[in-house]
């Protein structure tokens, strides 16, 4: 089985906004293409424009409609890959050392040349965060676009994984969480970031900013101003009706 390193001398990871993130699922699009072109296996997709596509993600969104204690439901978008987890079950259960954790950085990968695809890491992962490449039979995972972050061929504002660069609403951040100073952990200290299911013991390094309180609103029915009368007593061509109506048999008395 493989080790776990004591220590990493840095903590790259995610801290996703809950309260920002609109569930566009441009962050999973971009994920997709990006992983697809550039990484050590391509990303197979299987049967893409038949009647059963399926494909391989390193990024979802889950949506779910919430019910608060006070007020209306909201619907909070989920996005979820896999979490770098510091204490990662799926590396200490891999039985080929195929699945590690960088000392460097602190990103989990998959040496896919070593990977016999026997899926022991998947059933480890309490977080769904990875997946069996159907046509390469080994595993993918997220990689933090560790072949973006390092590339000194890009310009220094797209060295960041390609979810956070096409982030439209601004969600997705990226940095160092070991240092306390660093951008990312300021941020999860000032909105209370959480760990994703900490009962699991897994202490993963990307944390969720939870959604902010929904400012609660009287109940007002929107159309009451269209309902009500216009006029008490009916006038001009609907008065002649009315008062025609009651003067035929059957009308009022």
């Amino acid at each position: 089985m493989t080790e776990l390193p004591t220590a990493t001398d840095r903590k790259l990871g995610l801290v996703i906004d809950l309260d920002t993130c609109v569930g566009c699922h441009a962050c999973v699009i971009s994920c997709k293409g990006w992983n697809t072109e550039n990484y050590g296996a391509p990303l197979s997709d299987t049967d893409p424009y038949g009647a059963d596509p399926s494909g391989t993600f390193l990024n979802r969104v889950h949506s779910y409609e919430v019910q608060p204690e006070d007020g209306a439901a909201q619907l909070v978008h989920f996005p979820k890959s896999c979490l770098h987890c510091d204490n990662a079950p799926c590396v200490t259960v891999c039985p080929t050392g195929a699945s590690y954790k960088r000392v460097e950085d602190g990103i989990v990968l998959v040496n896919e040349s070593d990977c016999i695809g026997c899926g022991l890491c998947a059933w480890a992962c309490p977080y769904g965060a990875r997946e069996m490449d159907a046509v390469e039979k080994v595993m993918k995972k997220c990689t933090l676009c560790v072949d973006r972050i390092y590339n000194e061929n890009l310009p220094e504002e797209d060295r960041e994984p390609v979810c956070v660069r096409t982030c439209p609403a601004g969600a997705r951040h990226f940095g160092d969480l070991g240092d306390p100073d660093s951008e990312v952990s300021q941020l999860v200290a000032a909105r209370g970031g959480m760990d994703l299911m900490p009962e699991q013991g897994t202490a993963p390094v990307n944390k969720y900013l939870p959604p902010r309180p929904r400012d609660q609103l009287d109940q007002v029915d929107v159309l009451a101003p269209y309902l009500e009368p216009v006029a008490q007593e009916p006038r001009g061509f609907l008065g002649w009706l009315d008062r025609a109506l009651d003067q035929m048999p059957g009308g009022k008395e």
